[in-house]
């Protein structure tokens, strides 16, 4: 800080460093700062563990009322961190109202407080006369209003951030030494901070401080932070890069440019980023090789064995081709790279070999020749082997071939035959995740069809929910059938999903199959393939056949509704259409994404209101036949005449599926409708006169339900 006078006035001057420290100062008054210093996480508790801190932490700090303006984490495999600014320094002073005990049990026949009234009063420090009476949806309760002074934060915080560490869910948790604290792995220091001040509390033999710890083997010293940003940037100079985004950023630098020694680039692995990033806290890549023999492996094969267990990455040319390389990421940084270098490349030439072992044991035998292998292995306790459902998939996918796509017949259920068998061969012993993959390379090295070796691999998309899909129409096939034998045979059996219980993840089958069928624009009848399938089981199942296809079909209807949902459909429009016919999916989306195009419009707001008004008065009724000559009202005759010109115009339009035209056409009956409803009384006296207009109404609402229940879409078109 510099000073001069001129004219009587005094000008300060700050530098740039000044102006930080102060800002850094004024930030840090209502600051938090909190982190939980670790052994080693492993990589995949990471993510959810923060998710779990950020929302655990606002929740309770929302409860207490101290607001607060943002909440922010970081986090690497030794710390997790939560940050939260603009936290209040204090709760406010409130009013919080307390029920008692019921009128009747306060006071008794003479309008005396009761025990019950007088105990209560004084557990609140209140004379009964400060007890109200108030009106519950339980019935009339005693209440009081007791002053609550606002604590401090920091006294709150040291209660709240020990209770915050217990909150946090582990897949495996454990407990260490002496303490009681369960956690992912054991808890070594805790920074707790707030306004530049310790914030002390205890957990175990652990008391919290204002230090952090550097890098475990480059800066293992302790070093005080006091608020986000200084916290960041000391342990930066720790060799810790605590943000995310920084360190990810970070490994994708390292492994660019160890690749690049080598003339190549990294093979595109977000997945293995991400996992990379949560195992160092900071990455220091370097470059291994291996025999170049090792490249006559299946290309998914290599990439499985150097990134499933090392976590290596694959290293490709500019035709991607892979080339005999790979990075691995250290959490430290090493004096010798090549030393360094050839204990990877030592690990890694053992992985190599014994998938090469594998690779060439495998080809002793075919994939045909392993057919009837599967029978020693089981698909379900009560559904039998993998031998029998090849078989029943296999059936159930040339009945969909011949409905759908009989030019790829031969194909589809070539490949269905198959489409197991990999496996039995050890390389999918070995790495799981090769399945389908391993077995569309083995197919092509046995001479069968790429179109069979494609649908082999791709019968297993999607492999998560938004994954990729097949993209041909056998692997298309075949993986219908598959996820409708698994769906139906686990209804058939009671094995129903219950609440967040799914073991056989029947859910993701089910949105795997809608997404195929609507990605492949097939147009089928799914109560036909579910007893299709359900049929195939034979003696095998223990529900009704009848029960378990009814159950299955609402199974998947539910899961039809909740994707569309999601992706921000109406529910009302999306029920309107589905609880009228879900046979078809196809068929349903069409109709829906009509019904949403059309339902803006004021007319058809007014139809919807009317339509109902239709459906109401016709729900005991069912026939249609409507005989002119007891059309007496000039209101209902036009409305007869609408009719007929509507339904002559728009079922050409419904039977092309042109949903969007037909609901034009049908807005045409809103002033006919309109106008009978305010001219014609239905419930007549005369028997017949009241059938005839019954009949009409039921006629046109057979219409409009070809497309949808209009009715239940009043909640949005009102």
């Amino acid at each position: 800080m510099a000073g001069s006078h001129h004219d009587g006035l005094i000008l300060t001057l700050f530098t740039k460093p000044t102006i930080k420290k102060y800002h850094e100062k004024m930030s840090m008054r209502h600051e938090l700062l909190f982190e939980i210093g670790t052994e080693e996480i492993p990589a995949d508790y990471i993510l959810p563990a923060l998710t779990q801190l950020e929302k655990n932490l606002g929740d309770r700090l929302t409860n207490l009322a101290l607001p607060y303006s943002s909440l922010r984490t970081a986090a690497t495999p030794r710390r997790l961190t939560v940050s939260v600014s603009g936290l209040a320094e204090r709760q406010p002073n409130r009013e919080e109202e307390i029920l008692g005990p019921p009128k009747k049990a306060a006071f008794d026949q003479n309008g005396q407080p009761t025990q019950a009234a007088i105990g209560f009063a004084k557990t609140r420090g209140v004379e009964v006369d400060a007890l109200q009476i108030v009106a519950t949806p339980k019935g009339e309760y005693l209440m009081v209003r007791v002053a609550q002074i606002g604590r401090q934060t920091e006294e709150l915080l040291a209660h709240l951030l020990p209770e915050i560490i217990t909150s946090l869910n582990f897949p495996k948790s454990m407990r260490w030494g002496s303490g009681r604290t369960s956690f992912a792995r054991p808890i070594q220091w805790l920074l707790a901070v707030y306004a530049g001040k310790t914030v002390s509390f205890s957990l175990d033999t652990i008391t919290s401080s204002n230090t952090t710890s550097g890098h475990r083997f480059m800066t293992r010293d302790l070093f005080p932070a006091t608020c986000f940003s200084d916290y960041v940037d000391t342990l930066r100079t720790a060799q810790v890069l605590v943000e995310t985004k920084e360190r990810r950023a970070a490994v994708i630098a390292e492994i660019s440019m160890a690749a690049l020694q080598v003339g190549g680039t990294i093979l595109q692995d977000e997945q293995l980023v991400d996992t990379v990033c949560n195992l160092v806290e900071k990455p220091f890549a370097l470059c291994g090789t291996f025999e170049e023999r090792f490249l006559a492996l299946p290309r998914e094969v290599l990439i499985t064995s150097m990134r499933e267990h090392q976590k290596y990455f694959a290293v490709v040319d500019s035709t991607g081709k892979l080339m005999p390389y790979f990075i691995a990421v250290n959490n430290t940084g090493t004096k010798d790279a090549r030393l360094a270098a050839d204990g990877h490349q030592r690990v890694i030439r053992a992985r190599l070999e014994d998938a090469f072992f594998f690779f060439k044991e495998d080809q002793r035998r075919s994939l045909e020749d392993r057919i009837e292998d599967l029978s020693g292995v089981i698909f379900q306790n009560k559904l039998g082997t993998m031998l029998d459902k090849t078989r029943r998939v296999t059936t159930l996918t040339g009945l969909l071939a011949r409905k759908l796509a009989p030019e790829h017949l031969i194909h589809s259920e070539r490949a269905a035959q198959l489409a197991k068998t990999d496996l039995l061969t050890d390389m999918v012993g070995e790495f799981p995740s090769l399945q389908g993959s391993i077995g569309k390379d083995y197919a092509l090295l046995s001479g069968e069809a790429p179109e069979v070796a494609t649908a082999i691999m791709e019968h297993y998309l999607p492999v998560r929910a938004g994954g990729q899909l097949p993209a041909s129409i056998p692997g298309a096939l075949i993986g219908m059938a598959d996820r409708l034998d698994s769906i139906c045979g686990c209804f058939g059996i009671g094995q129903i999903p219950n609440g967040t219980t799914d073991p056989f993840g029947l859910r993701r089958l089910s949105l795997g199959l809608l997404h195929i069928i609507n990605t492949m624009g097939f147009s089928l009848s799914l109560a036909e393939f579910v007893n299709e399938a359900l049929s195939l089981y034979g003696d095998k199942l223990t529900i009704p056949q009848t029960e378990a296809s009814h159950n299955v079909l609402e199974f998947i209807r539910g899961r039809f509704i909740n994707d569309l949902t999601s992706r921000g459909y109406a529910v009302e429009t999306v029920e309107a259409v589905t609880s009228v016919s879900f046979d078809d999916p196809l068929d349903c989306l069409r109709r829906i994404n009509a019904l949403l195009a059309i339902s803006s419009q004021e007319a058809f707001t007014i139809l919807a209101g009317a339509f109902k008004r239709v459906i109401n008065i016709t729900k005991n009724n069912s026939a249609i036949s409507v005989q002119a000559a007891l059309l007496t009202e000039t209101a209902e005759k036009k409305l007869q005449e609408a009719y007929l010109a509507v339904r002559l115009e728009a079922t050409p339009l419904l039977e092309a599926s042109d949903y969007e035209k037909a609901l034009t056409v049908i807005l045409k009956m809103k002033e006919p409708i309109d106008t009978f409803f305010e001219e014609v009384m239905v419930m007549v006296e005369d028997e017949r006169v009241r059938a005839n207009r019954l009949n009409l109404l039921t006629a046109i609402a057979r219409l409009f339900l070809q497309i949808g229940d209009f009715s239940k879409m009043n909640a949005i078109t009102q």
